[in-house]
């Protein structure tokens, strides 16, 4: 398959995006008192909140990466593609 320059940027940026919103989020369940039994930050159990909201950051962070590195794959290609001219 031959992504275009288009489609390739498009999915490095989601990429990209992927890695800069989701640790932020990441740093607001973990404060959020609804993340601990107790109500403190690290202090005491996690809830079942954390932990679904942990597993959900870490796939979206799987994916985004996933997909940034088809972004840039089809960005290097498509430079190699210009570099040699067709015979």
């Amino acid at each position: 398959m031959v992504l275009s320059r288009g489609w390739s940027l498009l999915l490095t940026g989601v990429g990209i995006w992927s890695w800069v919103i989701w640790p932020r989020f990441a740093v607001a369940i973990w404060d959020d008192p609804a993340s601990w039994s107790g109500g403190v930050s690290g202090a005491s159990a996690p809830t079942g909140f954390l932990w679904v909201h942990a597993f959900l950051i870490v796939g979206s962070l799987t994916l985004g990466s996933a997909v940034g590195v088809l972004g840039v794959r089809g960005l290097l290609a498509a430079r190699r593609r210009r570099a040699v001219p067709p015979s």
